[in-house]
């Protein structure tokens, strides 16, 4: 999730739990090879054995056209030992579809082949290759065509989001089109798409039939999501609140030790506009925050609502 949920997002969701493993935002392959420290600018798990702080692995994303260049980046890559490589061709930006990237490819199943096997081809058999794709561009007509391509190719997993590209990230998602490719591959297939619930994820593994689901905005949009459906508890706001508040004081609190001041305060309103469908609390502070573009003011909405990091608290006492 592009421009989202970057390393530090990652690794406070993490921590909540519940987390097989998570995926870097993208790395975009062009015409050049790129340097180790852009790899570890998108994914600083590199520098910790391809793992967050609280151990859960993450692979290292590539987006890119080129065979070639992907392989050779791949293979760069592979040096730094990530937990794993996946390959995007789900993204429906149109800027990065544009520059062929994403989920434009799916027209072409010849070329997600070549590509899958020029990866494969440059990294170590025991690294995980993965890819993430739509159900097509604008029909799922090829669905089977590029999911079958992949797995030919090399591609050991796919994550395929229930949605066409033109479709972007409208509802409903087609989780039943996910099973009908599913039982055309030999390969392991994960669910996305649409999954913001303890209910969504039920009717996603009911209609998919297949067994895993990956989260995306919805894990942010609920942090607690993926460990509520591994306990089988129920969605509680009130009592996830204090919990929540601690993880917005510290993101608060780290984002503007990663970001100039003019930057922070629209990071934290991206994330508080995603809690806000399901935390009340959450919706309060986004009304109070949205219109401030000063960190100080922030500072003093959050205080006002005791929405401090227990690490900076322990640290002012």
């Amino acid at each position: 999730m592009e421009g989202l949920a970057d390393a530090l997002l990652r690794e406070l969701l993490c921590g909540v739990g519940g987390y097989d493993w998570a995926v870097s935002e993208f790395a975009r392959v062009t015409g050049t090879d790129l340097p180790d420290r852009f790899f570890c600018r998108i994914s600083p798990e590199l520098e910790t054995s391809g793992c967050t702080a609280c151990g859960t692995p993450v692979r290292v994303q590539l987006l890119g056209s080129d065979p070639a260049r992907m392989g050779e980046n791949a293979a760069r890559l592979a040096r730094l030992r990530p937990a794993g490589i996946d390959l995007n061709f789900g993204c429906p930006a149109p800027t990065v579809n544009r520059h062929r990237g994403g989920a434009v490819l799916l027209d072409e199943p010849e070329l997600l082949h070549r590509i899958a096997c020029a990866v494969r081809a440059r990294v170590p058999r025991g690294l995980p290759l993965t890819a993430k794709m739509r159900l097509g561009v604008r029909d799922p007509s090829l669905a089977v065509a590029c999911a079958q391509a992949l797995a030919d190719g090399g591609v050991e997993g796919l994550v395929i989001h229930a949605r066409t590209k033109l479709e972007g990230y409208r509802p409903p998602a087609h989780w039943s089109w996910v099973g009908r490719v599913a039982s055309e591959l030999k390969i392991p297939v994960v669910a996305n798409g649409e999954v913001w619930s303890e209910a969504d994820w039920r009717r996603c593994v009911a209609e998919s039939g297949v067994r895993d689901v990956m989260l995306g905005r919805g894990a942010v949009g609920d942090p607690f999501l993926a460990r509520r459906i591994r306990n089988g508890e129920a969605f509680d706001a009130r009592r996830d609140w204090p919990e929540l508040a601690a993880l917005l004081g510290e993101f608060w609190a780290r984002v503007q030790l990663r970001v100039a001041p003019r930057h922070a305060p629209g990071r934290l309103k991206q994330w508080l506009n995603l809690l806000r469908k399901r935390y009340p609390d959450a919706a309060h502070l986004f009304e109070a925050v949205r219109a401030l573009k000063e960190v100080a003011r922030i500072d003093r909405v959050f205080a006002d609502a005791g929405v401090v990091s227990p690490r900076v608290a322990a640290r002012a006492a």
